[in-house]
């Protein structure tokens, strides 16, 4: 026997470590989440698993009496769960297999109290945005007119009923059926087996609320409506929306190519705000369109979409003017190209600027059109329909003909202006070609948990730093968890860093590329991304972050939008966000999928004081959806003490963000004592951790360095500069 083990049995020194254990267990990084979903109820899951269970029950053999082969361990033949592939079978087999999807598919149809009950466990909302003229609300005019008649007043008999607003909203209610396994995308909307398999080797199983509710509106299979109607979709970020667009537009495709139809060409256009966002939806649609016969295609430079002579190649630099030097000579090799071949592709991945360009000659020819494109997807649509993008995509817009062009718009966040101006811009279209209403394709708009919400399953922390030195104080607390402040607030790598301006981002990856060890990589663990950097540069860096080589990414909102890593830990804002949509989009980097265990860091100073209220409202709201009894990390000050930002100062600091940050670029054109002051309010908002004595020896330093320099330069030639000042005696 151990006699030390014996002596100090009461000391339990093993459960110190177990509380370390458990975080670990619940990062993001850890592994896929076991439930993509974020809002279930019981009775939700009790219709469900019924209706999966009607499903099993009617996929028996002919005798009653026999065991099913999924439990029948001494059949021969082996039953396959995943969906359909284009393995060969025999006609009789596939008759039979056709006929028992037909009945399940009967009899596992929902009835709408049934797709209520669902629809608003996983809190979704369906709307039919139509005048309600074209509605026909029938069951609401009877309603009106049984009150009508118990009034016997003729006046009011003959008027037409008029509805109440909740009346309307009720007539605008859609439920269409949910798709509560991906196995239904076969069986019941008959999609592309080869497509059906490709999502099955993804992996995907249980879908997220707004694939329940979005494939089968865009698949077809509406309570209300059996087409494919124009979509508006608010949801959560990580909620997998790029599925939700991806697999109706490459079943389309697949559809088109089997009609045999003699169009080749660009059939779909995915619009996208950034390269990073429209190189990560390529990578996912090239995984699900392997074996289907659809291209889908990432836009470069140089490439032609159609054939027009408006659509030649792009011959000079970007007209933004701020390319670099590898996007240079791309331009000039793509200068010789305006002969070259039409891009097959059935499927366009691009930026507004990309496609303007190719469409219209580097802007300076009119925008061509694009005939054959039958599905346009706005991803990040909010940012898209910005002023600073807003000719661009309604440019693209206009560019798509086809009568049966269908549109979605897609985000987490999308304002009421938003909504308006697609209905507008659908109007004038019909109007353009012929039309005075869309009856048979509604513009729908799908709302998943509260609009303009973060995403609940990640925890939320607001942080008093009162100065930037504090901020900088802080953050480097975050990098070394021993060291925490008492709000025990832990974030593990991989993270993301967030920051105002572009020179601020450069400013603190510099402060910090030395705070991680030797031992531990080093600087090389630590990067900075931003838009002036090349696409190759910002390629590299992606790749070296999502491999694991980079624990920590400084960056601007470049990334705040879109993109899909999933072992993010957590995000920090080392400069609050200019929107509480923006914090929205920053947030939700971690999270993904349903994962549980992100956390968003935000820091402010006293200069942040007035723009920290939308940002706690945002969090209060996430909480409140999420549910969770016991403290609030918002303090109940924050929400109802602090002033409320008028709209014109809400539309400054969504152009130019906190003013404090901005000086550095207003110091040039101002003398006296108004520039000795905004040097001072300049040198506060600094990130840097030196002191003024430390500046002093680096100025003067480089002074030093500049001035040997300029002696040598003087030394070869004559000892008197071009000013005509005297440089002292030469050696």
């Amino acid at each position: 026997m151990d006699a030390f083990r014996l002596l100090t049995r009461s000391a339990n020194f093993k459960k110190a470590a177990v509380p370390t254990a458990e975080p670990a267990a619940r990062l993001p990084s850890a592994g896929t989440a076991t439930n993509p979903q974020l809002f279930r109820t019981a009775e939700a899951d009790e219709l469900e698993s019924k209706h999966g269970k009607k499903r099993k029950r009617l996929a028996v053999t002919e005798d009653d009496g026999a065991i099913p082969a999924d439990l029948d361990f001494f059949h021969t033949t082996k039953r396959s769960t995943a969906p359909p592939t284009g393995a060969s079978t025999t006609k009789d087999d596939h008759t039979s297999t056709t006929q028992r999807d037909d009945d399940s598919e009967e009899e596992d149809t929902m009835d709408e109290v049934e797709c209520r009950t669902i629809l608003n466990s996983h809190k979704i909302k369906v709307t039919d945005l139509r005048d309600l003229s074209e509605i026909q609300p029938a069951v609401a005019v009877a309603e009106k007119e049984k009150e009508s008649k118990k009034k016997k007043k003729k006046s009011k008999k003959d008027k037409a009923p008029e509805l109440s607003k909740k009346e309307q909203k009720r007539a605008r209610r859609m439920f269409p059926q949910p798709l509560v396994s991906f196995k239904e995308l076969r069986t019941r909307y008959k999609i592309s087996s080869r497509l059906a398999s490709n999502v099955a080797e993804q992996g995907f199983t249980m879908p997220t609320e707004v694939q329940l509710s979005s494939l089968p509106l865009l698949l077809g299979g509406s309570a209300k409506n059996s087409s494919e109607p124009d979509l508006l979709v608010v949801a959560p970020t990580g909620s997998g929306k790029t599925l939700s667009f991806l697999i109706p537009v490459i079943n389309k495709i697949v559809r088109h190519h089997h009609s045999g139809a003699d169009e080749h060409g660009i059939l779909s256009v995915v619009v996208v705000p950034t390269k990073e966002l429209a190189s990560q939806i390529v990578n996912e649609g090239r995984k699900l369109v392997a074996g289907t016969g659809v291209k889908i295609t990432l836009m470069k430079k140089g490439m032609r979409v159609v054939e027009s002579e408006g659509a030649t190649a792009i011959e000079e630099s970007d007209a933004s003017g701020s390319e670099d030097e590898e996007d240079e000579e791309e331009g000039s090799k793509a200068k010789g190209q305006n002969n070259s071949p039409v891009t097959k592709s059935d499927i366009l991945v691009t930026t507004p600027l990309q496609l303007v360009n190719s469409l219209s000659a580097n802007q300076t020819k009119p925008v061509a059109s694009m005939p054959l494109v039958r599905s346009l997807v706005f991803d990040e649509a909010d940012v898209l329909l910005d002023p600073l993008f807003r000719e661009q995509t309604l440019d693209i817009w206009r560019s798509c003909v086809h009568p049966d062009l269908r549109v979605s718009l897609w985000s987490a966040t999308m304002g009421s202006n938003i909504e308006e101006l697609t209905r507008s811009t659908i109007k004038e279209r019909l109007e353009n070609i012929g039309q005075t209403s869309n009856t048979l394709h509604p513009l729908v708009r799908l709302v998943v948990g509260l609009k303009d919400s973060a995403v609940p399953n990640i925890d939320h922390r607001l942080v008093y730093a009162a100065t930037e030195q504090g901020k900088l104080l802080g953050l480097r607390q975050l990098l070394h968890p021993t060291a925490a402040s008492a709000s025990d607030v832990r974030l593990r790598p991989p993270f993301l860093i967030f920051t105002q301006t572009i020179p601020r981002a450069v400013a603190l990856h510099s402060e910090l590329k030395y705070d991680i060890p030797a031992e531990a990589g080093g600087s090389s663990r630590i990067a900075v991304l931003h838009s002036d950097l090349s696409d190759n540069q910002r390629s590299d860096i992606m790749r070296d972050f999502r491999k694991g080589e980079i624990w920590i990414l400084v960056t601007t909102d470049a990334l705040s939008r879109g993109l899909d890593i999933k072992g993010l830990n957590g995000i920090v804002n080392y400069d609050i966000p200019n929107s509480a949509a923006i914090y929205v989009h920053r947030a939700g980097r971690t999270g993904r999928a349903g994962r549980e265990g992100g956390i968003a860091v935000t820091f402010y100073t006293k200069e942040d004081i007035p723009y920290v209220k939308s940002i706690a409202n945002v969090i209060d709201a996430s909480e409140k959806l999420r549910g969770t009894d016991g403290a609030k990390s918002i303090q109940k000050w924050l929400l109802e003490s602090l002033p409320d930002l008028s709209k014109k100062d809400k539309q400054e600091l969504k152009k130019h963000g906190v003013k404090a940050r901005q000086l550095s670029k207003q110091i040039g054109g101002k003398e006296g004592k108004d520039k000795e002051r905004e040097e001072r309010e300049a040198r506060k908002a600094r990130i840097s951790t030196k002191s003024g004595f430390e500046r002093r020896l680096e100025n003067k330093k480089k002074g030093a360095i500049a001035a040997s320099r300029d002696r040598k330069a003087a030394a070869s030639g004559n000892a008197v500069s071009d000013d005509g000042s005297w440089d002292g005696l030469e050696d």
